[in-house]
């Protein structure tokens, strides 16, 4: 009777951990894109611009474009003309560490 009831708790505790997962969840990895792409974290349109506040790979980045519609969370790709460090933007009354000119944006879909 025992015996028994040593099998049956052993088998029982086999079979319990057998549904644990073998390996802890870990947190999102960082995606890194192209230099010439990121993530849309926030935008701004002026007179004949857009700013638009990118994410790649950890890091934002801003670029300025002819007028683009975009949206939070959409992934651009841009063709970069020149980057230029503290500029400063007359119409937003703003100063940035480093703004990239483009000359082009695609809103690249994800299949």
């Amino acid at each position: 009777m025992l015996r028994k009831k040593i099998i049956s708790a052993v088998i029982i505790f086999f079979f319990t951990i057998s549904s644990f997962p073998l390996q802890a969840e870990s947190a999102p990895a960082v995606t890194t894109l192209p230099t010439n792409e990121g993530i849309v974290v926030s935008s701004i349109d002026t007179t004949g611009y857009t700013y638009i506040e990118l994410a790649n790979g950890g890091k934002t980045f801003w670029i300025a474009a002819p007028l683009t519609k975009v949206k939070n969370g959409d992934h651009l790709r841009f063709v970069e003309s020149m980057s230029m460090h503290n500029f400063t933007s007359k119409t937003l009354n703003r100063t940035f560490d480093r703004l990239i000119f483009v000359t082009s944006t695609q809103v690249k879909v994800n299949p």
